[in-house]
């Protein structure tokens, strides 16, 4: 998963809890973390209280109380400067 991706996924979704994004990418939550973290540094993604689910007040095995990201659509058509990722050459020495 690389930043461009992450930001079509949310783009896409408008919302998602971490525990989604790092499903749907086959990775681990502490992976996407950091690279969400990015995006909110941007002012492109913002954190939300998740308040879905049952709160706890049920056994219901489908609860997902991770963080909630939201993509900021007022922000969603600005470019943003992405690092490059330059492959690597081979050492010709």
């Amino acid at each position: 998963m690389i930043l461009r991706e992450l930001k079509s996924f949310l783009q896409q979704r408008r919302q998602a809890s971490l525990k989604e994004i790092a499903t749907y990418f086959d990775t681990d939550e502490q992976s996407v973390a950091g690279m969400l973290d990015f995006w909110l540094r941007k002012g492109q993604l913002r954190r939300l209280p998740n308040t879905s689910g049952c709160a706890g007040s049920c056994s219901c095995s489908h609860k997902d109380d991770s963080d909630l990201y939201q993509w900021n659509p007022q922000l969603g058509g600005i470019a943003i400067d992405l690092p490059e990722s330059s492959p690597r050459q081979p050492d010709n020495s």
